[in-house]
């Protein structure tokens, strides 16, 4: 049994300005279902990276932000010790079909010495995953 690639998307975003734009992205392709995420990253015996009311507030603002470009887009937040591996357990959970996300900037070095979420998101699925191009001013 065959399942087309984009039939349900999970996606997730990390702020309002990323929910935007990821959401720009994914707009120029036809998605039967999209389901916008936000991970909750959890301290794990030591302390959270901000307030969990703050960190929520994040992620419906990011929400927000993704449904104005996608109104129909569903929403869920989830909570993990790490991003990616919470992705996974939403994607599976969700019976992705498959994982879009827009890569997100950063140095080499911060790349190397906190890891790069593409790089384990990319190479750790057990789904397919796209990385939807940035849009660039010509």
């Amino acid at each position: 049994m065959s399942r087309a690639l984009l039939d349900r998307v999970v996606v997730p975003v990390a702020d309002s300005d990323d929910a935007r734009a990821t959401a720009d992205a994914l707009g120029d392709y036809e998605c039967a279902d999209v389901i916008a995420i936000h991970i909750i990253e959890k301290g794990g015996g030591t302390p959270d990276k901000i307030p969990m009311e703050q960190a929520e507030q994040r992620a419906e603002a990011a929400f927000e932000a993704f449904r104005d470009v996608i109104p129909d887009a569903e929403t869920e937040i989830a909570y993990n010790t790490h991003v990616v591996d919470g992705v996974f357990e939403v994607a599976a959970e969700r019976s992705a079909s498959a994982i879009a996300f827009q890569p997100r900037g950063g140095s080499r070095l911060t790349q190397f010495l906190e890891g790069d979420p593409a790089l384990k998101l990319v190479t750790g699925a057990e789904r397919p995953v796209i990385a939807l191009p940035e849009e660039h001013d010509e």
